[in-house]
């Protein structure tokens, strides 16, 4: 019996932490915005880096879920993550057609959204703007959850779409079923930016990347670049584009590169 307690126990515990799981959930959609930030051209200095890109950034003001991480994982659990994918791909189509930015957007895709319908029809906010999209999938989520990912990557080409691939190099490979050639972009993940300068190990695995890449015709996006030393490497290893810090932070649609 007392075995019994303590489950029954547990189990309303449970259930609580879920219910005020909900509610901080609900208040950060409502407070839920977009940031952006520039992927610009590789260039020797600023007066080389052009605007290409904007990456759209989810942002709330709830304090509970303070930062994007928390509010995907709150996602997770309460299994909204097909809604929240909806709202934030509904706000960045909102937001571009506002201003109409004269640039591409990277919107980013958690894996379980490439089991939402809503994701490859022609009706959707987004799609309308497909010719413009690039739909990042990141190389630290798994993609055992999706049966047929090159298939579902394949309906988002079709509707215009291009693809890349983020976070690589990151050291998780867990994404043996699309790998970096079912892309047309590849960002570098941050782990192996930082401090490339001066690091010769990183500076190789770079170059391989970059070699293969770019024998398949796909192009590197350098992300958490924020020393000229990184980006002097970078562009000397062949990178196509910057982001990160040195170039501009994140900021409301659309910041520009000072």
């Amino acid at each position: 019996m007392q075995h019994s307690g303590s489950q029954n126990t547990k189990a309303a515990e449970y259930v609580q932490d879920l219910v005020q799981l909900e509610a901080y959930f609900e208040r950060a959609l409502k407070a839920m915005h977009m940031h952006f930030q520039p992927i610009v051209t590789a260039g020797a200095g600023p007066a080389d880096w052009h605007i290409f890109a904007y990456e759209a950034l989810l942002r709330s003001k709830e304090p509970a879920l303070p930062h994007p991480g928390a509010i995907i994982d709150a996602a997770e659990r309460l299994h909204r993550l097909p809604r929240l994918g909806r709202m934030i791909r509904s706000d960045v189509a909102q937001c571009y057609e506002a201003d109409k930015p004269d640039a591409v957007l990277f919107v980013n895709l958690h894996a379980l959204d490439l089991l939402d319908r809503s994701l490859t029809s022609p009706y959707s906010p987004l799609a309308r703007l497909a010719k413009d999209v690039v739909l990042e999938i990141t190389e630290r989520a798994s993609l055992e959850t999706v049966s047929d990912p090159r298939f579902r990557l394949a309906e988002l080409r079709e509707l215009g779409y291009r693809i890349a691939i983020d976070d690589f190099g990151a050291g998780h490979s867990r994404m043996e079923s699309v790998t970096p050639t079912d892309a047309d972009f590849v960002k570098l993940d941050i782990s192996l930016i930082r401090g490339i300068d001066s690091h010769p190990v990183k500076q190789e695995l770079a170059r391989s990347i970059v070699t293969v890449c770019h024998e398949q015709g796909i192009e590197i996006i350098a992300e958490g670049v924020e020393t000229a030393e990184e980006a002097d490497t970078l562009l000397e290893l062949g990178s196509d584009y910057f982001q990160g810090y040195l170039v501009c932070r994140p900021g409301p649609p659309f910041p520009t590169v000072q």
